[in-house]
């Protein structure tokens, strides 16, 4: 059961029939080739057509389903311009432009355009912007952000423009003004803000998730502990300091609580921290083997994993810990909820009840059971916050001399139609939504040991955020 939740295994190939039916194929044309430039030909169209057809067509409804299937906009982002003598202005500008630059380049929903592009002279006000020289090529840009930066009496003040550069009559799209501390953090700080307005209004009123945070376990101060880092990797700090082994980080829809699992005296024991207290704060213990909270949706439920009835099952029970109700009761071990993040009705999880685990859904109540996953080993089920895919890691060949890695898969929890996202790159596991329901965030051993990586929800852009300790386990906030 403990291996479900801290080290499942998974892949995936063609299956056997499918790779049969394409090796008979094969060996019928190979049977009509004259010659062997013939052969070959046919050999490159018909790989040509797997390869073009195939995977394209699966990965479109992914691409509309994720938002990620929208023409990418053009977008130009000049660095910002001094406003002011001070001598932090360029320390802070080279933090602003380059975390305003990756926040807009890891949205997935524009095409930037490359510096090198650009035309000559700094844009810091709208009076710098030759339309002319942005929206035809070579920039060919659709929209230019720009703006200015300067420090005064230890005050950084930053003003950002967002233009249509074909619109010459109206190009407003946005413009704002942001004050705070002269330090690289608050700059950060309002380069992320700026860049989640501009995703905002260009991708389709979906939120941007440059200011959300992920959390995960990570064994670099010496024992399992629960921290905290920005989504692309940077500001990674110690949230716990409990000198023990906790696992299953899960922050609550609002912020304010982060539950988790942990080993104290009693056994494996759900424990909750207040974020804004930097504490623990009274939760129930249940006796048993207690594991991977999961929040409901409006935060007044938490659904967890518990063998205090002798086998491990799915229980919920209120924010607070109080009214407490099991949800299965099977001989193989239940574990790993997640609940459905747009309607809050339905709870995905991992149970061993046919022998190997396998994905499940449920009702909140623990009515209307549905096996999703049918063959291999399949864990650490996440739900999409359209409430439309499930994420999840799948080795659908498990056994002695089986093929493939542990990897991770995209399921339309409607139609059962899945795409793989990951392709044999060591064991990838526990993936996490990010809120705006375009990238996901994993572990992954590819590197030689666990680490936390990032990629979109269509499997491109994969990004590595840790590089110190064994991390595991991340689960991406809410907002």
């Amino acid at each position: 059961m403990e291996n479900y939740e801290t080290s499942s295994v998974g892949a995936n190939h063609l299956s056997p029939g499918r790779k049969s039916g394409i090796r008979v194929e094969e060996d019928r044309k190979r049977s009509l080739c004259d010659t062997r430039l013939f052969c070959v030909q046919l050999f490159l169209i018909a790989l040509a057509t797997v390869f073009s057809s195939l995977p394209s067509s699966a990965q479109d409804w992914i691409k509309t389903g994720t938002g990620l299937g929208v023409e990418k906009v053009r977008l130009a982002s000049s660095d910002f311009k001094a406003s002011s003598q001070d001598l932090k202005n360029a320390e802070l500008l080279k933090v602003f432009n380059d975390t305003l630059w990756n926040d807009l380049d890891n949205a997935g929903i524009f095409d930037m355009v490359s510096k090198s592009f650009y035309p000559l002279g700094a844009v810091g006000s709208p009076a710098d912007v030759k339309f002319e020289s942005w929206s035809a090529p070579p920039p060919n840009a659709a929209m230019l952000a720009f703006g200015n930066l300067g420090v005064s009496n230890n005050n950084v003040t930053v003003q950002g423009w967002l233009y249509d550069v074909k619109n010459v009559a109206s190009p407003q799209v946005l413009g704002k003004q942001y004050q705070d501390a002269a330090t690289s953090d608050a700059t950060r700080i309002i380069a992320h803000k700026f860049a989640d307005e501009i995703i905002f209004r260009l991708g389709g009123g979906i939120s941007g998730i440059a200011e959300s945070q992920i959390f995960f376990v990570s064994s670099r101060s010496g024992h399992k502990e629960i921290w905290a880092m920005d989504y692309d990797g940077a500001n990674q700090h110690q949230v716990t300091h409990l000198g023990s082994i906790s696992l299953s980080p899960r922050i609550s829809p609002d912020g304010t609580h982060l539950a988790f699992s942990s080993l104290v005296k009693s056994g494996w024991e759900i424990l909750m921290y207040s974020i804004e207290l930097n504490r623990l704060v009274s939760f129930p213990r249940f006796g048993g083997t207690n594991l991977s909270p999961a929040w409901s949706p409006d935060g007044t439920k938490l659904a967890f994993s518990s063998s205090r009835s002798g086998h491990s099952e799915i229980y919920s029970a209120d924010a607070s810990g109080g009214n407490l109700k099991r949800l299965t009761s099977s001989r193989g071990p239940d574990v790993s909820p997640v609940w459905n993040r747009k309607t809050g009705a339905q709870i995905s999880w991992v149970s061993g009840r046919t022998g190997l685990p396998e994905i499940y859904t449920m009702e909140g109540d623990g009515t209307n059971v549905q096996q999703l996953s049918d063959q291999g080993y399949a864990v650490s089920p996440s739900w999409s916050p359209n409430g439309q895919f499930l994420v999840f890691a799948w080795m659908r060949h498990y056994g002695p001399g089986a093929p493939g890695a542990q990897d991770l898969y995209i399921m339309d929890v409607a139609s059962k139609q899945w795409v793989q996202l990951t392709h044999d790159g060591g064991r990838n596991d526990f993936p996490s939504w990010a809120p705006d329901g375009r990238h996901i965030v994993f572990q992954s051993s590819r590197s030689g040991s666990e680490e936390i990586w990032s990629m979109l929800a269509d499997g491109t852009n994969q990004k590595r955020l840790t590089f110190s300790g064994r991390n595991s386990q991340p689960n991406w906030s809410w907002k």
